[in-house]
């Protein structure tokens, strides 16, 4: 080799390493692991750490990194070890909803790009600081309805917003896949390997008990959001899409437990309808006690037009869309194997600092659809909404909810 082929050689080397992105996991269980999985596919991307409070979580997704590019990824219980680690890019956050705002805002504040799991917030409030946090730090946020960066889900939105089915006005959106009954167990220790106060974050206290930990923490209001805001999300963001919709003027409906006899406190059936000011609405069902889908799937949306029906979701295992005339025929079946480009889309707006396919202001949008739903089931009670200042007109205990009480802790969020 001689001096300018080995310059040459160098500068290239040097090139393909500050293109590099080193990222963060935070929380490495079922989504986390599935996340690192679709990083790790991504090219020049490195998993540089993996954090959990649960030691017990690192082996199987260290792992599949070792086993991928023979690099160990270093281990943390503490996220704030990553935050304050220069050379981290980016985090992408798989923790409970309880501390998906919380991780965020203090992401965006290190100088860390984000890609936060849905639902982007726990309650609306912090929804809000979230984008206001991604603003003032200048940082990209990616929320994770992964059917923004989906090809088949775009193809959908594209045949519905030409017209072809004529006038929108209304979608339905369903979530109806069977969950398991979560028990009723009693207080307990917390496994010697879990820093359960560093789980808890800012939440209120709560004594530790097994049937509202490792995800069944979804089904209790101190952490997670119920199945409306865990996978109800995924269907309301693309109604939304589809309506061209952004946030409604009233929630109304019902939500209560009527199947399962256990010690999850969110609702296993709902029926909730979000009014737009175009006129335009949505309808969102959702039984998790029912072993049987509807139209043939589980979790799907209809994009109901004045000349025909969308049908958007997955059918034998492929994502797609079907299309019926104004006489109820199938006419069109549009369907692709799994084309997840999510992961690729962020990192490539963290290299040219465009917007993602799911800003903020998109998951937050639709992730207040999930906290308005929730709100009419907690008080039995609909709801009118102001889109321009996100409020609750009228109602103290429904206003109340649209932030949460905390315990003090550093990651409490604050204006």
């Amino acid at each position: 080799m001689n001096r300018r082929t080995f310059l040459a050689g160098s500068i290239t080397s040097l090139a393909a390493a500050s293109d590099r992105i080193r990222i963060a996991i935070i929380g490495v269980r079922g989504r986390g692991r599935a996340l690192a999985g679709d990083f790790l596919g991504v090219p020049n991307v490195e998993i540089a750490a993996l954090v959990d409070v649960d030691q017990r979580s690192f082996t199987r997704a260290a792992k599949l990194i070792t086993d991928k590019t023979n690099k160990a990824a270093t281990q943390h219980t503490d996220l704030r070890r990553v935050l304050d680690d220069k050379t981290i890019d980016a985090v992408v956050i798989a923790t409970p909803d309880h501390w998906h705002g919380p991780a965020s805002i203090l992401a965006a504040q290190a100088g860390k790009d984000v890609y936060v799991e849905k639902p982007c917030s726990h309650n609306l409030r912090e929804g809000r600081l979230m984008l206001e946090a991604t603003a003032k730090h200048q940082r990209i946020m990616q929320v994770g309805t992964q059917a923004r960066s989906r090809a088949s889900a775009q193809r959908a939105m594209a045949f519905i917003h030409s017209g072809k089915i004529g006038k929108v006005r209304m979608a339905k959106a369903w979530n109806v896949q069977l969950r398991d009954n979560i028990g009723k167990h009693q207080d307990s220790t917390p496994p010697k390997e879990v820093d359960y106060d560093l789980w808890t974050g800012p939440a209120l206290a709560t004594p530790f008990r097994e049937n509202r930990f490792h995800y069944t923490w979804h089904w209790w209001w101190n952490f997670g959001t119920g199945d409306m805001g865990n996978d109800g999300v995924h269907q309301m963001d693309m109604a939304r899409w589809a309506l061209n919709v952004d946030a409604p003027i009233s929630a109304s409906g019902w939500g209560r437990k009527v199947f399962f006899d256990d010690d999850q406190q969110t609702p296993d059936s709902m029926n909730i309808t979000f009014n737009y000011p175009g006129g335009e609405a949505m309808i969102f069902e959702q039984r998790i006690w029912t072993p049987y889908g509807m139209s043939d799937q589980e979790n799907g949306v209809a994009v109901y037009g004045s000349d025909g029906m969308v049908e958007i979701g997955r059918w034998s295992g492929k994502w797609g869309y079907k299309v019926y005339d104004a006489k109820g025929k199938l006419t069109l079946t549009d369907q692709a194997d799994n084309d997840e480009t999510h992961a690729q889309n962020f990192i490539d707006c963290i290299r040219s600092r465009n917007a993602p396919n799911a800003t903020i202001e998109t998951g937050h949008t639709s992730t207040l659809h999930a906290h308005l739903g929730n709100i009419v089931a907690r008080t039995g009670r609909n709801l009118i909404f102001n889109p321009k200042t996100e409020t609750i007109a009228s109602d103290t205990e429904a206003t109340q909810l649209l932030t949460r009480p905390y315990r003090k802790h550093w990651a409490t969020p604050k204006s």
